[in-house]
């Protein structure tokens, strides 16, 4: 049996991205947010929207140093990667009988982040064979 653990990411950049570093071995890597949005149509036949918010982090030291030179807050990008799930615990109140509370938090281990805007002139066309006499592509 085999199993496949991979996300891809169409969507929006929430704020520059930042350099963090870990806590074990010093090394640094990139986070970013990512905003995704699904619609449908409900009930009364109206659109509904959602947004939903996911948490990327660059580790490849190479791919961190291009989002952190290139992507900025706004930029539409594509992510694909894998899910990765971090436990910890918080105290749930005070006092000697009170318990911890373990939270799971989801983020996207980026092995890919590749910039989908545009902001670039588009190269000029090469110029083609010229059309028909009769204006019909040559097709």
């Amino acid at each position: 049996m085999s199993y496949l653990n991979s996300v891809t990411l169409i969507g929006f950049v929430g704020a520059d991205p930042e350099q963090r570093q870990a806590k074990g071995n010093g090394s640094k890597f990139a986070v970013l947010s990512v905003a995704t949005q699904r619609s449908w149509k409900n009930a009364a036949d109206e659109w509904i929207s959602k947004v939903e918010w996911h948490r990327i982090c660059v580790f490849r030291p190479r791919l961190a140093e291009y989002v952190l030179t290139t992507v900025k807050k706004g930029a539409h990008v594509l992510v694909e990667g894998s899910l990765v799930s971090s436990t910890y615990e918080t105290s749930n109140g005070k006092g000697k009988k009170s318990k911890a509370a373990k939270i799971t938090s989801w983020s996207i281990r980026a092995d890919i982040v590749r910039k989908l805007d545009r902001n670039e002139q588009e190269p000029e066309a090469p110029t083609s064979a010229p059309a028909t006499e009769s204006g019909e592509a040559p097709f």
